[in-house]
């Protein structure tokens, strides 16, 4: 196993605004790793929510964005709101020049989308933190994508979450950027036993009535297929899948398929490397993934325990701080546009019921 630094980059200093489900990812974040991450503090409007952050958290409340960084000079600030106000407050934090960390989707709907890019265009230092790709088994999929094992990748299944999450994935999967597609989509409803939600497991049995979305997304000489049940992700009798086909072989979650030669195939299981199991006392984490003798993913942020999303999280920060010092994108306004363009019409296909192609927009020529 090849030695890692076990912090990545020097201590990364940002701020929060926003103390919601979400927002609290960050903080858990901060907290279990007080070497790596300093938060100078959180805004919220809300009294009770100060009062929050300062004594459940720990961290020093603000009243205001103006008040924060009138006080404080983290490297950037961290956006974790709703989509529908998000937009408007990026333009407002855009004004004093702090860099951005925005909670995806940047926008709730198009028109907002397109004055975002208009305003920052592609120079203001803006990522968004879309996480699914940066989840560990997604990161040693996308490097054997890349290795060229599959070959030509053409064809590409999500069935893992919903709208702007999923088809980040789908695009990343066939190299897309920001081409064109038409989209045909269908949704139905059906009924399901409740499982948990953000707030837990249920307390009673539920049958309620889910909405399943399919969608292809044809890209000419590429296809997507968007497949998913409203809460499949969270659900405990659905399952989560990601299928990845090329010229030379395919991935299907943790199953790599490939030619050695045109005579020889060859079969690998990804496995997940896990410290804390039987007599194991190094800790309960994550150390990576393996395929084969070689590791895919290697975990930077031990000995936290952290799931896969947080872990996803905590790599959006480090490469925010990257992305301040290097110039190098991992996830741009630009890119969190496209995506969420492509799930609202995939969404306007679905009331249409027929078909529709996509139109090159504003940033597409960045």
């Amino acid at each position: 196993m090849e030695k890692i630094s076990k912090y990545p980059v020097p201590k990364t200093n940002f701020a929060v605004i926003g103390i919601g489900w979400r927002a609290e990812f960050f903080l858990r974040i901060a907290r279990a790793l007080p070497e790596q991450f300093e938060v100078s503090g959180v805004v919220s409007s809300r009294a009770g929510k100060r009062e929050e952050i300062r004594n459940k958290w720990g961290f020093k409340p603000y009243q205001s964005a103006e008040e924060l960084l009138a006080n404080e000079n983290p490297d950037f600030v961290v956006l974790s709101i709703s989509k529908e106000a998000a937009a408007e407050v990026i333009l407002q934090l855009a004004e004093s020049g702090i860099p951005i960390l925005a909670e995806t989707p940047p926008a709730a709907n198009l028109s907002e989308l397109i004055k975002l890019n208009k305003k920052l265009g592609k120079n203001y230092p803006i990522q968004i933190a879309e996480q699914y790709h940066l989840q560990p088994l997604h990161q040693a999929i996308f490097k054997l994508v890349e290795s060229g094992h599959l070959g030509e990748v053409n064809y590409a299944r999500v069935s893992i979450s919903h709208g702007y999450h999923a088809v980040s994935l789908l695009r990343k999967a066939l190299g897309i950027e920001f081409e064109n597609a038409e989209i045909e989509a269908r949704s139905f409803e059906h009924p399901i036993v409740k499982g948990p939600d953000r707030s837990g497991p249920p307390e009673k049995r539920e049958i309620v009535s889910k909405k399943h979305e399919l969608a292809l997304l044809n890209f000419e000489d590429k296809l997507a297929f968007y497949d998913f049940e409203r809460d499949q992700h969270r659900s405990w009798i659905r399952s989560q899948e990601i299928l990845i086909r090329g010229s030379e072989g395919e991935i299907k979650n943790s199953t790599l398929k490939y030619l050695k030669d045109y005579q020889t195939p060859i079969e690998l299981e990804l496995k997940r490397v896990e410290a804390g199991i039987n007599q194991n006392l190094e800790g309960f984490y994550l150390k990576g993934i393996t395929c084969g003798e070689e590791w895919l993913y290697q975990n930077p942020f031990l000995p936290a325990r952290f799931s896969d999303d947080e872990i996803a999280v905590a790599a959006a920060l480090v490469k925010m701080k990257q992305f301040l010092e290097t110039g190098n994108s991992f996830y741009s306004l630009a890119e969190a546009s496209q995506d969420q363009y492509l799930a609202l019409m995939i969404e306007d296909t679905f009331q249409k019921k027929g078909k529709i192609e996509t139109e090159n927009q504003i940033w597409s020529s960045y």
